[in-house]
Parts: C-alpha cells; structure tokens; sequence
C-alpha cells in the first residue's frame, strides 16, 4: 500500500490561505447581502408608511364626502311625509326622481326611504328592475341601530344586488322612518389595483371589506369563530361567503414581512402595514411586494461585500508577500554583506600588502627618475658640447683672420709711429680695436652655447640673434658655396627669450639646412621672419631632399637621428630652449625641401646701450 506523502510545509500554509480567502468571501457576502436585504427592507417600510398614510387619506375622503348625505335627506320635509300612512298622491314619484338625480350627483350607488315597519317606500331605484320598493330591511342591523340610537352603519352584501357596500342610515323625525345611503367602493379598488401594492381594509372582526384583489373580498385575516359565522349568516351580512382565511402567512424574518399566496400560485413575500381609519373601526392594509427591490439589493450588498473583501484581502496578501520579500532581501543582503565583508577583509589584506609593494615602487621610481633627470641634463649638456665641436672649424677660421689683421696691424702701427705718421698709426689702432671685439663676440658665442640654460627671460632683438648666426655659419656656407637668403630683420623687433640660447638654436637650425642642401644642385637656405601684434615667427627653410614622413613626428626626439655621425640631440635641445622662453618649434617637409618654424612672444626691443654702460630709452616688454 502506497501511503500518499504530506505536502510540504510551504504548499500546506497556501492551501490553508487559499481555504480560510474563500471561506472569508462567502461569509463576506452572505454578510453583505443580509445588511443590503435589511436596508432595503428599511426603506420600502419608510415608503410604504408613506403610502399608507395617502391611502388612509383617500379612504376617509371618500367615506366623509357620503358621510353627511344622510343627515340632510333626513331632515328634508318631502322625505318625511312620504313615509305618511297615507302620503299625497304624485308625491313618492317626485321623491324618487329627487333621490336619484341626488345619488347620480353625489356618486352614492342607491338612496332610499324605509318606514317605522322595515318597508321601502322610496328609492332611487324605483324604476331599475331590482327596485328597492316595497322590500323589507328591518332585519338589516343598520337599521335596528338608526331607529334606536338615530344613526347606523353597516358594510354588508346587498340581498337584491348582490354588490358589496357601506350603509349609511339615519331617523327621520317622530321615527317615522330611515333614510339610507348606500355606498359602493368600486372606484377605490379600481385606482387601488393600478398601483404596485395590494390594499385591503377589515373590520374589527378582521373580515375584509373592502380588496385590491376581488377574490379576497369576505374572507377572513383573522379566525372567525361558529357563534359569530352564525349571526352573521342571519343577518345576511356578507351573504353565503365561506369566510374563508386570507392567503397571508406569518414569516419568521420579522414581523412585518409574510408571505402571499395560495393554491396554484406562487407566494411572494410582502411588508405588511396597517393603519386605523379614523372615524371607523375598520383597518386599511398594505402588501408592498419585496422580492424585487431586496434581491437586488442583496445582489448589489453582495458584490460589493465581495469586492472590498476580495480588495481587503488582496491588499493582505499583498502586504504579507511584501513582508515575506523583504524579510528574504534582508537575509539575502545580510548574507551578502557578510560574503562582501570578507572579501573586503580579504582584499583589505592584499591591499595593503601591495601598497607596501606599491610604495616600495614608488620610492624607487623615484629614484631612477631623479637619476634620468640627471642623466638627461648631462646627456643635454654633452650634445652641447658635441655641437660645440661640430662648428669649432668655422668659428677658428673667423678667429684667425681678426688675427692675422691684427698682426699686421701692429707692425704697420710701429713702423707708422717710427716713420711719425701719427695719425695713419691711430687709425690701425682703431682697426686693431674692432678686431678684438670681433673675436671677443665670437668667443662669447662659444661660451654661451656651451653653458647650461640660465632660464631667464628678457627681451632680446632679433637683429642681433640673426647677425650672431650668421657670423658663426657665414664662413661654412661660404666654403661650400651654398647661397643664404637672409633679409635684415627690422632694429627695433624684438622677442622674449634667452639670448644666447636662442642664437643656439638658429646656429643649430642653420647647420642642420647646410647638412641637408651639402652636395646638391643649386643649394639654397633661406631665413624668413613673420610678425604679428603678438607673436614673431623665425623660418628656416632648404631645398634639401626632405625629411620622410614616416619619421618626421620623431625628429624632436632625443637620440633620434638620420646622420651617421650626430648624437641625436639639436633638434631635442632646440625644441627645449624654445619650449623654456615661450615658444613653439615646428617642422614641415616634403619633396621641396624642409622648413623649421620657431615661434616667440613678440616684446618691445631693448634700449641701446652707450659707451660708459648707462641705458639708452626705456625697457618695456609686450
């Protein structure tokens, strides 16, 4: 035998919510429909009151319109002398018109006159084939009660009609007589069986009178006991009728709800009011039907005792889903956090052993590039030094001729001065003089181009770095027959710079154009100068072969060189000097040759300075 296993724990808690919402739903709506049945029976009991109260009205409005017929026939002399023994001949014929013209205007079914002796002597009737005239109703108890207390009423069935109605009599003086109005309610069920209700009106014996239902007409809402259906049978008061029970029927929901019905038809539930009509003994009812207004209304109660519930216990499981998800996120960011912290912890632990590895590093990166920066100021320095060589063959060829002048010079002087030509010897001084300083200008040159950078920035003219070059490269360019186009920069442009660092980049601009254009057809150099409000741009261009493209984004490059004997050096150490005092430095090649473009702040150019060392004008820089 296979014994079914017990579902899981979780399914079995769902199965239980699942049962206990279902559960809560059915309830919700019996609740629901038994508070809407209730309203809604309060409100057709407010209304049915309502219209208890008019039909009660309308009733006693219809009963005090005949109530007072009665009263005035009797006292109408005419009435009294027809009940005379012997009444005038052509009088009960006009009597009988009378009482019908007044039964047509008043709306009363019949009128007429009875004597002492229970006989009719005049009615409204007189010519209808059931006439009143000559019957005799001393039996009927409205009449006993009028000849002895002066007035009587009674509802009972006519013996000659057969219709239904309300009696009303009254004495005639010296109790000669009565006089009778009969009023039939035909009118009253009629407008009463146009309305949704069923009405009904009983007498104290609970006998109904008169009914919206014709069929309900002479039975009995109460138990009629056999001494009292016997006297009524002698007094013929609701003719052979069974009196049979009303089909009304007591319900247990409360004590104005019954049920109506009987026999083939289906019962139907009903509020039943009632109400004294005043003036009577009687009692008017209303059945106001139920069944309609209290179905929908616990059909409506229902659905909505069904939605708020089905709202109310979604917004719970809702409520507890969100519950239950955020105690899950909460375990699940706690077990997280714990996985995190340990892989922090962890990592915290490798960190830190890398960063003393990390610093370690940096120490010694620190290190080593302190020892580049010294090995690369001293590798600048040498490619100084190596550049100082390479133009050392000119610059002695410039300084031994201001030599050789000056010797002959001198001995000139004294065979001048031993001769007495005194001023002829002057004049060789004078010549003797400038060569000095030609040689001193040309010593200074080395000198600066071999020091380290001063970094120091004051305006410079241009003319001055321009004719410097030149007297370092005019004698190599002469040798090698290569032609310079260098135009005379204006006296007064001037840039901000370094000097003598600043020459030292043209000397080397100059020497790499005469590299280039050596041992070509028609070779030429030329040296252009560009000024703005701003900036001063010195050009240096060859028609050499080019540079290829593919390595002219590493000429500025240290140690980077296409000549078999160069360092690789210039070109760094000329972008450097540009670079220190402002500037640019840029190259552009192609198959017409290669042209450098150095460009420097323009500034206002310095003052001349005269022979005992004072400044001449004024120093401003742009």
């Amino acid at each position: 035998m296979i014994v079914p296993a017990w579902p899981a724990s979780k399914d079995y808690r769902r199965a239980l919510v699942v049962v206990a919402g279902l559960v809560v739903l059915a309830l919700a709506g019996w609740l629901g429909g038994r508070v809407a049945e209730r309203w809604a029976l309060t409100d057709l009991r407010r209304s049915a009151f309502s219209s208890l109260g008019l039909q009660v009205a309308a009733f006693r409005a219809e009963m005090q319109t005949q109530s007072s017929l009665p009263l005035a026939l009797a006292a109408d002399p005419e009435i009294a002398r027809v009940v005379a023994p012997t009444p005038e001949p052509g009088l009960v014929t006009g009597v009988n018109e009378r009482l019908a013209q007044i039964a047509e205007a008043t709306g009363a079914a019949v009128i007429y006159v009875i004597r002492a002796d229970g006989v009719t002597v005049a009615a409204s009737n007189a010519g209808a084939e059931k006439s009143f005239i000559g019957r005799n109703y001393g039996f009927r108890p409205y009449f006993r009660n009028s000849m002895a207390a002066g007035s009587g009423s009674q509802f009972a069935l006519g013996t000659v009609s057969g219709r239904p109605g309300y009696y009303l009599a009254r004495r005639l003086p010296r109790a000669a007589g009565v006089v009778v109005v009969k009023i039939e309610f035909d009118g009253i069920e009629a407008a009463w069986r146009t309305s949704r209700e069923s009405v009904f009106v009983t007498d104290p014996r609970g006998i109904v009178l008169v009914a919206s239902e014709p069929s309900w007409r002479f039975k009995a809402f109460r138990a009629v006991d056999e001494e009292e259906r016997k006297r009524i049978r002698e007094a013929l008061e609701f003719g052979e009728a069974p009196l049979l029970p009303l089909p009304v029927h007591a319900t247990s929901d409360a004590g104005d709800v019954v049920r109506v019905g009987g026999g083939a038809k289906p019962a139907w539930p009903a509020l039943m009011l009632d109400a004294a009509i005043p003036g009577t003994e009687w009692h008017l009812h209303t059945l106001t039907p139920v069944a309609a207004a209290v179905q929908r209304e616990r059909a409506q109660g229902r659905v909505i005792a069904l939605l708020a519930t089905g709202l109310a216990w979604a917004g719970l499981a809702t409520l507890l889903g969100r519950r239950r998800r955020m105690r899950t996120r909460l375990a699940e960011a706690a077990t997280r956090r714990e996985e995190l912290e340990a892989r922090v912890a962890e990592r915290t632990r490798a960190l830190s052993e890398a960063n003393g590895q990390l610093l370690a590093e940096i120490e010694e990166r620190r290190r080593a590039e302190a020892e580049r920066e010294r090995l690369g100021r001293e590798l600048a320095q040498a490619g100084r030094l190596a550049a100082l060589g390479q133009f050392a063959a000119s610059m002695a060829h410039e300084i031994n001729q201001p030599l050789a002048a000056i010797r002959s010079y001198a001995d000139n002087t004294a065979i001048l001065v031993r001769r007495g030509r005194i001023d002829d010897a002057a004049e060789n001084v004078s010549a003797i003089g400038r060569l000095t300083e030609r040689i001193g200008i040309l010593t200074r040159q080395l000198k600066g181009f071999a020091r380290r950078a001063s970094g120091r920035r004051e305006p410079v003219r241009l003319s001055d770095i321009v004719r410097g070059s030149l007297e370092v490269v005019s004698w190599r360019a002469a040798q090698a027959g290569i032609a310079l186009d260098v135009p005379p920069p204006a006296p007064d442009l001037a840039v901000l710079g370094d000097g003598p660092r600043l020459e030292q980049v043209v000397v080397n601009l100059l020497q790499n154009a005469l590299d280039a254009v050596t041992g070509r057809p028609e070779p030429r150099i030329a040296l252009r100068i560009e000024e703005t409000e701003e900036r001063v741009a010195v050009e240096v261009a060859d028609n050499g072969p080019g540079i290829p493209e593919a390595v002219q984004a590493q000429v500025f490059d240290p140690f980077f060189t296409t000549k078999s004997e160069g360092l690789g050096l210039g070109l760094a150490i000329c972008r450097g000097i540009v670079e220190e005092c402002g500037g640019t430095l840029g190259l552009r090649s192609g198959v017409e040759g290669t042209s450098f473009r150095m460009e420097l702040t323009r500034a206002v150019a310095p003052p001349d300075v005269a022979k005992d060392g004072s400044p001449v004008g004024s120093l401003e820089a742009t």
